[in-house]
């Protein structure tokens, strides 16, 4: 096992651990303000300091790290429950008007930065975690989707595949039974990359105030509401920034490694 895989596994499961744990245990009430309190540098009654109306810093976080990976991962499997059917059928059948139809869609999704995509749609939509989910989920179909048929089409003219269809099986369950199993390592490495694009996206909203809304603590609005006060108390700005950094440096190292393992290729070479 590779140590990228190892140090990205540790790193992901901290925050996860961070995120469960919120919902039994946090060190303080994520919505007491004490005023007199506030902005206090890390200390024994607080590991991490107070913000600017006097709330536990460290509580904010773990329930900002749930907040993050529920919108991120949901968005996620939006992405993986819809582009990877559209991928798989397109595979099946290519330089067909279907093919054709969704690889220009895909096109079209591509044209716009994903973040853009996202304030628009949140934008009209309104401000929200089911909004953002919305949003950044939709970008994630077409990644996927393209994704699946690229890695399909390779698959399409094997050996085993044209075993397949001699036997009678039909495409949709070429596709189900055995391309799907032979793309599911790519799929893996995509989804955690996708992971960690998705929690950027969330801080990204929430920075601009289109993500989560308030009471619910969430990493972007924490760095929106310190800017101001970088100065004068900088940990409240770079503590949720660099929870941000690590948890997006975890998920890719955890991509990376999962890739180096899941692909054959890559172990030959390392051979």
């Amino acid at each position: 096992m590779s140590r990228t895989l190892i140090t990205g596994a540790l790193l992901t499961a901290l925050v996860l651990a961070a995120a469960l744990l919120s919902y039994v245990w946090t060190p303080a009430d994520p919505e007491a303000m004490t005023i007199a309190d506030r902005l206090q540098p890390p200390n024994a009654a607080h590991w991490l300091g107070t913000d600017h109306f006097g709330r536990d810093i460290l509580t904010l976080l773990m329930i900002g790290a749930r907040t993050s990976i529920a919108v991120a991962l949901v968005a996620v499997g939006i992405g993986i429950a819809l582009g990877v059917p559209l991928g798989l059928a397109a595979a099946a059948r290519h330089s067909s008007l279907l093919d054709e139809v969704i690889s220009r869609g895909n096109d079209l999704v591509f044209a716009f930065p994903s973040l853009v995509i996202a304030i628009l749609i949140t934008a009209i939509l309104g401000p929200g975690a089911l909004n953002a989910i919305l949003a950044i989920g939709i970008f994630n179909i077409p990644v996927f989707a393209r994704l699946t048929r690229g890695a399909a089409l390779g698959l399409w003219s094997r050996e085993f595949i044209l075993a397949a269809r001699v036997a009678g099986k039909g495409r949709a369950r070429i596709s189900a039974e055995h391309i799907l199993p032979n793309i599911a390592n790519l799929l893996i490495v995509q989804g955690t990359i996708q992971f960690s694009l998705g929690i950027l996206a969330e801080a990204g909203l929430s920075y601009v105030g289109l993500g989560a809304q308030p009471p619910t603590p969430s990493w972007g609005r924490m760095l929106a509401e310190a800017q101001t006060m970088v100065a004068l108390a900088p940990h409240v700005a770079i503590i949720p920034g660099l929870a941000i950094v690590f948890t997006v440096l975890g998920l890719n190292l955890l991509g990376d490694g999962l890739r180096d393992t899941l692909d054959p290729r890559l172990k030959v070479q390392r051979l």
